[in-house]
């Protein structure tokens, strides 16, 4: 059998492998073409950036429309989809389902720039090198929710009842999200900096963007490998999503088990949340009550798994969710605006 024919987890390998050449070709035009060096990423040129990438995301609905109208297996795990009456019908669905997976990946990304722009700050990393870290966090990221998404993928095929799981943490994420809006993380008490600063030679002071660096030990005068707090900050930024990926991935799951449009709607919403660090680091206050928005969709999101099969025979329609979510979300970003108004004009 041709390897490329291959079905993996409901999809043709050559599928899935067009789609990371597609995002390893993105990141090396940004990285290797748009910032080679180390240079400071301005509000313009980052909103520009971000424009971008959101343009891909959303592009890649086109594509998933093709996709999933063309090949009659694809979307198979989704029970939606799988009882649609057409191609055309199927098709529709997964573009809902990738939309809604999309909005709500980004909006948690977002949440996640408040955390990154905390760590930056107090590790003093200027703005010139913070694309750097961000740009190889993202990497990692990619290769982390590959691993968290497949695992997520053999659990909801062998085990029908962990939705109803992934559906309790959604709404205990969600309450406590609510419950703790306004809590600042201690990063100089975190118990893993800690660790790495018991555990590791670090420098006092930044080399460059260098990650590590060979320098004399104080007593023996030896040449010794000390990682740079660039490294810590890199480390913690690794951290920080892997925290989020614990709340996303059961919320991309509660939409969707299909494990294409999963990982999809992941990559693109994290695609571009360097140009979006850039762009809202300075203005995050201002979409503070996007926190309880996203809470909001959390608890609605861990709820229709059981009200889908209440109230839906199954499963609550994509049109539903997809309307629900989006509208808490253009509800908090437009509250937000408008109760943090004054903070532009004093």
């Amino acid at each position: 059998m041709d390897v490329m024919g291959i079905v993996w987890l409901g999809m043709p390998v050559w599928i899935w492998l067009a789609f990371l050449l597609a995002v390893l070709a993105i990141l090396a035009f940004d990285l290797g073409v748009m910032h080679r060096g180390s240079q400071e990423i301005g509000v313009s040129e980052s909103l520009k950036m971000s424009a971008l990438y959101i343009g891909l995301g959303l592009a890649w609905a086109g594509a998933v429309y093709a996709i999933y109208s063309h090949y009659p297996n694809a979307g198979a795990m989704d029970p939606q989809m799988a009882a649609a009456a057409s191609s055309d019908e199927r098709a529709w669905t997964a573009v809902k389902l990738y939309m809604t997976g999309y909005l709500v990946e980004k909006t948690l990304a977002m949440d996640n720039v408040f955390i990154i722009s905390m760590i930056f700050t107090y590790f003093a990393v200027p703005r010139e090198y913070q694309h750097r870290v961000l740009f190889w966090g993202i990497l990692g990221v990619i290769v982390l929710r590959a691993i968290m998404i497949g695992l997520g993928a053999a659990l909801v095929m062998e085990f029908v009842w962990i939705m109803y799981v992934f559906g309790v943490i959604l709404l205990l994420t969600g309450v406590k999200m609510l419950v703790m809006v306004d809590h600042k993380p201690d990063i100089a008490n975190n118990p893993v900096l800690r660790l790495m600063r018991k555990t590791m030679r670090v420098t006092d002071d930044l080399h460059g963007q260098a990650f590590t660096v060979r320098l004399p030990h104080p007593q023996t005068g030896k040449m010794e490998l000390y990682a740079t707090p660039l490294l810590l900050c890199l480390i913690l930024v690794e951290i920080a999503d892997l925290v989020f990926a614990i709340d996303s991935v059961p919320a991309i799951f509660a939409i969707t088990p299909d494990p294409f449009i999963v990982y999809t709607s992941n990559i693109f919403a994290i695609l571009g949340l360097r140009a979006l660090y850039f762009a809202l680091a300075a203005v995050v206050h201002r979409f503070h009550y996007l926190k309880y928005a996203l809470a909001m969709v959390l608890i609605f999101i861990g709820a229709k798994i059981f009200l889908g099969d209440w109230l839906f025979d199954g499963k609550v329609p994509a049109s539903i969710s997809l309307g629900v979510t989006g509208g808490l979300l253009a509800g908090g970003v437009l509250f937000s605006l408008w109760k943090t108004r004054r903070a532009t004009s004093s």
